[in-house]
């Protein structure tokens, strides 16, 4: 790996290989190998969940370790974990306050506190529903 792509520790390997077990490859590739649209793919998709799975289909052993490096330095993301076709990587995701800001914005406001009128009609009414 170079310099711009995340270094991860033995115990945050471990962390998120447990975490990618459940989860089912995201992306494909297969006969045109990797192209733009591909790369573009995989690039939303870190962005979108930062832990994803790849699967390859009809590519020798050999050009799978190129074609992960390459991967890797483009997007600047880590190898979580290579078994056989399928590759785990991993991206952080930016954090970007403004979204965050945004997103604390927009909560909606909690109900005033009901009264004990209130409360008992609320409960009654659920107790008919059911």
């Amino acid at each position: 790996m170079t310099e711009n792509t995340p270094q991860l520790s033995p115990t945050q390997r471990r962390a998120l290989r447990a975490a990618a077990h459940h989860l089912n490859p995201v992306v494909s590739i297969s006969q045109k190998g990797l192209t733009s649209s591909v790369l573009a793919e995989i690039d939303r998709c870190l962005t979108a969940h930062e832990l994803i799975k790849l699967r390859l289909y009809g590519i020798e052993r050999e050009v799978r370790e190129a074609l992960f490096a390459e991967i890797c330095t483009a997007l600047k993301c880590a190898t979580v974990q290579h078994i056989g076709n399928l590759l785990v990587l991993w991206r952080e995701n930016p954090k970007d306050e403004a979204a965050e800001q945004s997103a604390l914005a927009t909560r909606r406001k909690s109900a005033p506190p009901a009264t004990k009128k209130q409360a008992a009609a609320r409960t009654e009414a659920r107790n008919r529903k059911l």
